[in-house]
């Protein structure tokens, strides 16, 4: 007699038909935490250096980090726009994952030597509100990145949530944006 592997079986619940674990949800949940109080703590009890890195061509690390970040959040945006081709919201070309996954990828590394020079020159600072929010959103936005990155490869997801942190993580960035960049070309200047 031989027997079918693939029938199903009275005795066992059919592994397709089970409901997801909770661990499909909290492990990139507590993966964004640990990511996000991390850098906090390294922030906080790392003494600052002042700076980090420049690069030629620019008047200052704060005009490198300026312009970094505003590249940084220009791919958000494509991600924004892309996500939304994606998911069938907007008309889109059949390139328009490829479009989403490498602005994506470019936004992060853009966005990587922003995060190194707020975290070894600066540290987390709290001397001024929107010093505090932008130590805070820093840290959240890499936390929640995390959590994309790792929701990504999961299997079953509900169709919300996905969406939800991408989104998530778009607002971070864009208040992340606002409180740094944008905030020093009012200050001082469009500068290079």
């Amino acid at each position: 007699m031989t027997v079918d592997p693939n029938a199903a079986t009275q005795n066992f619940p059919n592994p397709d038909h089970r409901r997801p674990s909770a661990a499909r949800y909290l492990v990139p949940a507590l993966v964004a935490a640990a990511v996000a109080v991390a850098l906090g703590a390294y922030g906080k009890v790392h003494d600052p250096a002042g700076t980090a890195f420049n690069l030629a061509g620019f008047s200052s690390t704060s005009a490198v980090k300026s312009w970094l970040g505003t590249a940084a959040f220009a791919f958000a945006l494509v991600q924004i726009v892309s996500a939304f081709m994606v998911y069938g919201k907007l008309g889109g070309p059949s390139w328009a994952p490829a479009l989403h996954r490498w602005s994506g990828r470019i936004a992060f590394l853009l966005a990587v030597p922003v995060a190194v020079h707020c975290l070894y020159a600066l540290g987390y600072q709290t001397y001024s509100t929107r010093v505090m929010w932008r130590s805070l959103l820093g840290c959240f936005f890499f936390g929640a990145f995390s959590a994309k990155m790792l929701l990504l490869r999961t299997e079953r997801l509900p169709g919300w949530l996905l969406p939800v942190v991408g989104g998530l993580a778009f607002a971070v960035l864009t208040l992340l944006w606002l409180t740094s960049a944008l905030w020093f070309f009012r200050t001082v200047g469009v500068t290079t």
